[in-house]
């Protein structure tokens, strides 16, 4: 492992702990070096620690503004830092900036403990709290007082010395495990390939076009002949969707399903163990029966017993429509030439497709050539001006931390700044799967009433342009597009005085709702006439395909429903453990959601060893909020619905209410402002009752 050791020369020359000379501020990524993380870390944890004694040694009475605002605007070096080496960690890493993680890790975690396990520090923030009534504070003030009130005694602030001890421990190995966890799953997901060379050439010349452009493009890159599959979605979904040789597909399937389940160097078996057994203590020293306790506490769900009977409420009223929606891709399945006589789970995408353009003419390959990624970009950045306003710019001249990123200047209708958003749309061995948005800087406001604007990320796995054809999404992609610029619009329309609580600093189970509510676009032509258009004709995309992807759209809807649920499940199975932790991982997880399980069962795969989501991405007991969010997101676009798409007084009380508000208040307070009621499980199961009409 990499030591890197501060010096006053490296401290003169390092990009990081000088102002940004840059357009708006933005990381200098040209500049910066991995040597310059750690001294800059460790600098910003010195003045943090400066920071933070000067609030505990303040000889005056706590109050709001020399307590929580000073703890609020503390650490400005330390998280200007970490917010630009921590996003790299998954969009641009590297073997040594894996090891970096390992050293940086344990300094941030024996910071955060010293202040949250602070005892004057504690009687000061309680102090203030105890006087909350009294204080003339506003919306957002008495948010941040609430917040760290409870961070404090969530974290340990009221246990004896011999339990916060104990705590450091916990929490010190847990984000070890952690960073362990997530590298592992990354290394696993690189580490295999397929490779079909030339002489097998009959094992895809029957494959559209754009997935054997696709293959040969992947095999050039890796130095291979033929035609080369991994177990990234845009080379793995096409293969298992339109390939035929079922051998190969199963292959692939089982390495895809069985990552880090394997018993090798990356088996994350042991570490799914102790992290839950952590969690688990942590929870009990704390005083909660359970992790999902502990968590839920602090939740718009408000409890376990709320989450397990929202999961139980989708799954009772949608699983026999999961059931009927396996047994119609079966019943195709058995009426197509060479079947096998059990449908498997590498079939299922293959029959799948097969059903879906016999049932509503349709596929993804008709529909892929009207959605070229610079087109879905413009018309993704077209549906932010027609709601909010909002315009972008694309900027050359900022810099860039890999050549596949676009980044663009955001204004608002007034012509004010709003963001710098980055677009990092392609796959790489440095980059984990899925996609997600996060930031390189939260916005805030300055003591002085200057607004910070925050610089946004989002980030995508997409098919890469070929030398015969651009990047062409299909509609889940451009669902997925969709999604996370719903995130970025949480981010770049903040509004506040806290970083903290702006943007996407919400409940976990309320941040989906701008990102799932805006998926909804995706099949209104409306929308689609602003900019999708075959990408060789320039025609515009039919308004019979548009029917058909919306009667298509909603066939296997239950089926998604509760695979779903089932992830909430595992999730919440984990996290509800009460004794010994079993050591049996797969037959854990098996057990947890054999009420759930729709296609086949196969021993040796098993979701948890690489399910980052909750055991390295901030998910833990928070996996339901997909399905919350959508029960919000199905209640709330049927006001756009009855307003109308792009109704402008509908899109501002959304901007207004939720998008600019972040988690400056309660979010069952906001989306009550917004919609007029509270939501209710039927409306989505409801929505999805609907669907099966068709």
């Amino acid at each position: 492992m990499a030591i890197f050791v501060i010096t006053a020369a490296s401290s003169q020359d390092n990009p990081l702990l000088k102002e940004f000379d840059t357009p708006h501020g933005t990381p200098p990524f040209d500049e910066i070096e991995l040597e310059h993380y750690l001294p800059a870390v460790e600098e910003g944890l010195r003045q943090a620690r400066e920071e933070l004694r000067a609030i505990v040694e303040n000889p005056e009475a706590p109050t709001f503004k020399n307590t929580i605002e000073a703890l609020e605007n503390s650490g400005g070096l330390l998280n200007k830092v970490l917010n630009i080496f921590y996003p790299l960690t998954s969009s641009n890493t590297s073997e040594q900036m894996e090891a970096l993680s390992f050293e940086i890790q344990p300094l941030l975690t024996e910071y955060s403990n010293d202040v949250s396990l602070n005892p004057v520090l504690f009687e000061r923030v309680k102090a203030v709290y105890l006087q909350k009534d009294d204080l003339d504070l506003d919306t957002e003030q008495a948010k941040l007082l609430e917040n760290t009130y409870k961070d404090f005694t969530r974290s340990g602030a009221d246990l004896g010395d011999k339990d916060k001890a104990r705590y450091r421990e916990l929490t010190t190995e847990l984000g070890n495990l952690s960073l362990k966890f997530a590298q592992n799953a990354l290394a696993a997901t690189n580490s295999y390939t397929l490779n079909i060379p030339p002489s097998d050439a009959a094992k895809v010349e029957y494959m559209p076009e754009f997935v054997k452009a696709a293959m040969a493009a992947e095999a050039r890159s890796r130095g291979e002949e033929g035609w080369t599959v991994t177990l990234q979605a845009p080379s793995y979904g096409p293969f298992l969707t339109y390939s035929n040789e079922r051998d190969l597909k199963e292959k692939l399937w089982m390495k895809s399903n069985a990552k880090c389940n394997e018993g090798d160097q990356l088996d994350n078996k042991a570490t799914v163990r102790r992290i839950v057994e952590i969690r688990k203590e942590i929870a009990n020293l704390l005083g909660y029966r359970t992790y999902a306790d502990y968590i839920l506490d602090d939740r718009m769900a408000g409890s376990r017993e709320n989450v397990e009977n929202f999961l139980s409420e989708l799954l009772t009223s949608t699983r026999q429509w999961a059931v009927e929606d396996f047994e119609e891709v079966a019943r195709f399945a058995s009426t197509v030439e060479g079947a096998p006589e059990k449908l498997m789970p590498w079939d299922f995408a293959y029959y799948n497709e097969k059903l879906v353009t016999d049932k509503y003419a349709f596929n993804e390959e008709i529909i892929k050539p009207y959605l070229q990624l610079e087109n879905v970009e413009k018309g993704t950045f077209l549906l932010a001006e027609k709601l909010y306003g909002v315009t972008f710019r694309e900027n050359p001249d900022i810099q860039v931390y890999h050549p596949d990123v676009k980044v663009f200047e955001v204004y608002d209708r007034d012509g004010s700044f709003l963001s710098v958003l980055y677009m990092d749309y392609f796959p790489r061995e440095s980059k984990r799967s899925g996609a997600w948005m996060t930031s390189f800087r939260d916005m805030y406001t300055t003591e002085d009433g200057t607004e910070v604007r925050p610089f946004v990320t989002l980030n995508f796995n997409f098919t890469k342009p070929t030398d015969d054809a651009p990047s062409l999404l299909n509609f889940t992609e451009l669902t997925t597009m969709l999604h996370e610029f719903g995130h970025g619009l949480h981010g770049m329309l903040a509004k506040g005085k806290y970083h903290s609580i702006t943007g996407t600093g919400v409940y976990r189970d309320f941040v989906e709702l701008p990102s799932q509510i805006l998926e909804n676009w995706a099949t209104e032509k409306q929308f689609l006439d602003l900019f999708a258009v075959h990408y060789q004709t320039g025609e515009k995309i039919p308004d019979d395909i548009i029917e058909k992807l919306i009667r298509s759209k909603n066939h296997l809807e239950a089926y998604s429903n509760v695979r779903q649920v089932s992830l909430g499940l595992i999730d919440m199975a984990w996290h509800t453990l009460t004794g010994d932790i079993p050591q049996d991982v797969e037959a854990f997880e098996k057990q947890s959601i054999a009420q759930a399980q729709i296609l086949p069962d196969v021993p040796g795969t098993c979701i948890s060893p690489s399910f980052s989501h909750i055991f390295a991405g901030g998910y833990a007991t928070g996996y339901y909020g997909y399905k919350w969010a959508e029960v919000l997101e199905a209640d709330a676009f049927s006001l756009f619905k009855e307003n109308g798409i792009f109704d402008r007084e509908t899109a501002e009380s959304f901007r207004r209410n939720i998008l600019e508000k972040g988690g400056t208040e309660h979010p069952m307070t906001l989306y009550v402002r917004f919609r007029g009621h509270e939501p209710q499980t039927a409306a989505l199961i409801e929505k999805i009752g609907e669907g099966r009409k068709e």
